[in-house]
């Protein structure tokens, strides 16, 4: 952590680096070692306030406010481009933080980030409105304008891709934004700052506050000045962020929990689907809302699969996330590790057979626990009804289509799912079924910008991703000319 951006830890508000107005300071922890690896300020509500009211200037009387689209268009174009050339530090420090492996930042965490801005900034131009043909005698048309001042509120497990899914389209559609990153893991948040600064964007358009969620975040969510709320996070605290939104009319969405369905059909490829199970599991130690920790399997493959998993999940190299060949890195912090211990305690207690892992590992002090494998849980266990949000698997049989339909939908989330088929009229009838606000057939988590996702249930509401979700940060104005 060399980069002056970094080394201070301070608050980035109105374009300014500057420490907390209480002076307080809270550590960041290397997942990998249990170590104190730096500290960043800790912003109170008189920070948060002033992080707002910038973003208010810039949005209403800076050189934001008249840009064209085309010009956020360049600008955001220059952001993706300094975070490609600065690839490598976005890489290590998204590794220090989150304690994802090296492996997995460059070429997703850091690309995808790259890859946002761009799309946004492809899209910056296109918010046009249209004529309506209706029987006044008047001539009607609509505009598209950005909303206001945006609060993006992001978690610990993809700092620096869900913070971007949020900030690329709000400034697309010229908005501001103050970001409050999680708790835990507000590194990248604070380099990204640092560059949309080198990027030219005007003081205020971007400001960053860390701190504690019960405080920063609290006084984010309650600010009169903020006009939208974009939350990702666990349904308990998304619930409060609607309600609190709720109160004073913000516009609000809500990326939150998931336990997805992963089903696995006779006819399936069995070679291809093993690999898609595991790595919708294991993926970012587990710590994904949209992974897939429940397996579905048709019951004359159900034997064969948990033989084939009892063998193969061991494989899978664990260990320091600075090493390129890890593939599971330790746990992003002690809290997560402890419940993942917890829920596999219950499923011990719950009749689980563990097939694989099933126990934390000793590792240079770190928060480590191996991919772990549980067959033979009731469907009714809260092992498998709960999200984990760690790198277990539970695997159930099920009968016919209409019974693998029913296990899928019977959770209150609703995020994402998989089928596993080579029968191309079950991949889109079960698709059509299931509950969830995406479908992946074949594989499992693939995203790209150009297409949203987001969840139903208690997996939330709004889209990230895709025009939709630039949409969701503006608002419609009519115009009706009387012809008269």
């Amino acid at each position: 952590m060399s980069t002056f951006e970094i080394e201070p830890g301070r608050l980035f508000i109105g374009g300014q680096w500057r420490e907390s107005s209480n002076g307080s300071r809270t550590e960041v922890i290397d997942p990998s070692t249990g170590r104190v690896a730096t500290t960043v300020a800790e912003a109170g509500a008189a920070d948060v306030d002033a992080a707002v009211r910038a973003a208010r200037e810039a949005f209403e009387q800076g050189p934001w406010a008249a840009m064209s689209g085309r010009g956020r268009g360049r600008m955001l174009h220059r952001i993706a481009q300094l975070i490609r050339e600065n690839a490598d530090e976005l890489t290590a420090l998204e590794s220090l933080d989150v304690g994802k492996p090296v492996s997995l930042c460059r070429p997703v965490d850091v690309e995808t980030a790259a890859d946002q801005y761009e799309y946004y900034a492809a899209l910056a131009q296109t918010l046009d409105g249209a004529t309506r043909d209706t029987p006044l005698n008047a001539f009607a048309y609509t505009r598209r304008g950005p909303l206001g001042v945006v609060a993006a509120i992001t978690p610990f497990n993809f700092p620096l891709i869900l913070s971007s899914s949020k900030i690329g389209p709000a400034l697309a559609a010229g908005n501001t934004v103050v970001h409050k990153p999680a708790d835990e893991t507000p590194l990248s948040a604070l380099f990204m700052a640092g560059l949309f600064h080198r990027a030219g964007l005007p003081d205020g358009v971007v400001n960053v506050v860390t701190g504690a969620g019960p405080v920063a975040g609290e006084a984010l969510l309650r600010h009169p000045g903020i006009d939208k709320v974009a939350f990702t996070g666990s349904t308990a605290i998304g619930r409060h962020a609607a309600s609190v939104a709720g109160e004073a009319l913000k516009q609000v969405t809500l990326e939150l929990g998931g336990n997805a369905a992963h089903l696995v059909f006779e006819d399936a490829d069995l070679d291809k689907a093993i690999g898609a199970v595991i790595k919708a599991f294991v993926f970012n130690t587990g710590q994904f809302c949209m992974g897939g920790p429940r397996l579905l399997v048709a019951r004359p493959l159900y034997e064969t699969v948990l033989a084939i998993l009892a063998e193969a999940v061991p494989g899978v190299p664990v260990g320091d996330p600075r090493d390129p060949a890890t593939v599971v890195g330790p746990m992003a912090g002690d809290r997560h590790l402890k419940k993942v211990e917890e829920y596999v305690a219950l499923a011990r207690h719950d009749g689980g057979r563990i097939l694989c892992g099933g126990k934390r590992l000793e590792l240079n002090g770190g928060y480590y626990y191996p991919p772990t494998v549980i067959a033979d849980l009731s469907n009714d266990s809260r092992v498998v009804q709960e999200e984990i949000f760690g790198p277990v698997l539970t695997v159930q049989p099920f009968e016919t289509e209409d019974e693998a339909v029913e296990l899928a939908n019977s959770t209150r989330y609703g995020l994402a799912s998989g089928i596993q088929t080579t029968d191309l009229a079950r991949a889109h009838r079960v698709a059509d079924r299931l509950q969830a606000g995406i479908v992946w057939i074949n594989d499992w988590a693939m995203l790209d910008p150009a297409v949203p996702f987001g969840g139903v249930k208690d997996s939330g509401f709004g889209r990230e991703y895709g025009p939709e979700a630039l949409a969701s940060y503006t608002k419609a104005k009519s115009v009706v000319v009387s012809l008269d």
